[in-house]
């Protein structure tokens, strides 16, 4: 083993020489010599800094910089053990991309200890959300589906009170507001709604195919000639509903189709043919009612006419789902590649993840 101690280093011009001490660490040596471990790994090639010797002598870049110029509105922040820009935009009231913005050439995916980047400053208030919910911050891998089951709540509930928001394009670190559903207004054998604007119990009942009257029946005190926009209000079980055991019926909607279903719920072909056994999912139709399973795992081999390919950082896209970037990447659909991954949802498209990819 090299002894440390006999070893005369020579440091570059505007560095100076230090020897190991005992509990030495790269980051703490960057915060009290005023320098980043970037700086220090630079000067010193070869250095294994998660094996520092008590003894080793180092270069330390010498003080005297100021610390990196931050546009105006934007502070310097030294990134520690753990951080992530979710949790930095979380702790300062602003979003990831707010933060990505004013660190062009940032890798959100290798954020390194000491490294020194901008945070934008904040003098909004909180996200303020209208009486009856609460604001949420959103997450790597929400969708309004899983939120929606999450806190007792639907979809459209919470698009409701979201006016502008695009349930196929969350950003993490965004803050939407969820409807307060500790328990529903009354027992519902069926469905939840939310009233939209210009909407009467007759466009309901034309729209779920159930009448006026079981309407009225299924909400008591309701007032008909008064409904609220944003109220919540039951839509029965038809006679001839369709029956999806542990799943929710979800009827199709005009341009609606194969991806766009399997992005707005996050499952995968497999739990859509699971739960709709008697329907050709190539060829959904609106006013179709597709019975939504929860996604698990349901088996998935890779099969003929595709490849397999491992998700790289770099095909992670920051404005749109990486099924999404896959397509484009590969000359080919989001719905090919779901039909090529059945076992897979939208959200289990991650990196380090081997999926099918298929080919001409």
């Amino acid at each position: 083993m090299k002894d440390y101690k006999e070893i005369s280093r020579r440091c570059p011009s505007g560095s100076f020489s230090y020897t190991i001490k005992a509990g030495d660490t790269l980051y703490q040596l960057a915060k009290t010599y005023n320098t980043t471990v970037e700086a220090i790994l630079a000067i010193n090639p070869g250095i294994n800094p998660n094996n520092l010797q008590i003894g080793q002598r180092i270069c330390i870049p010498e003080a005297g910089k100021p610390s990196p110029r931050c546009p105006r509105g934007s502070f310097p922040y030294t990134i520690k053990q753990g951080d992530t820009l979710y949790e930095l935009a979380r702790t300062y009231n602003t979003t990831v991309e707010a933060i990505m913005a004013i660190n062009p050439g940032i890798d959100p995916y290798n954020l390194q200890i000491g490294q020194v980047i901008c945070i934008p400053e904040s003098d909004k208030p909180p996200h303020r959300c209208p009486v009856g919910s609460f604001p949420y911050t959103i997450k790597a891998g929400d969708t309004l589906y899983e939120l929606a089951r999450t806190y007792n709540t639907t979809v459209e509930a919470i698009m409701a009170i979201n006016p502008g928001i695009d349930p196929y394009n969350l950003q993490i670190g965004q803050v939407i507001c969820i409807p307060e559903s500790d328990k529903p207004p009354h027992k519902c054998d069926g469905h939840y709604y939310v009233v939209r604007p210009g909407d009467t119990l007759y466009t309901i009942s034309k729209k779920y195919n159930v009448s006026v009257a079981k309407l009225i029946e299924a909400n008591p005190g309701i007032d008909p000639n008064n409904l609220q926009v944003g109220q919540l209000i039951c839509i029965p079980k038809s006679d001839h509903h369709k029956p999806c055991p542990g799943g929710t019926i979800y009827k199709v909607m005009e341009h609606d189709n194969l991806s766009t279903i399997l992005l707005r719920f996050n499952i995968s072909v497999r739990d859509l043919e699971a739960g709709n056994p008697d329907i050709d999912i190539d060829k959904i139709k609106p006013g179709q009612e597709l019975c939504i399973l929860p996604h698990k795992n349901r088996g998935c081999p890779c099969e003929r006419g595709t490849k397999p390919y491992r998700i790289q950082a770099s095909d992670v896209p920051h404005d749109e789902a990486v099924v999404v970037a896959l397509a484009k990447k590969f000359n080919t659909s989001v719905a090919s590649i779901m039909e090529a991954n059945p076992n897979m949802s939208p959200g289990d498209f991650q990196v380090g993840i081997e999926v099918c990819i298929p080919y001409h």
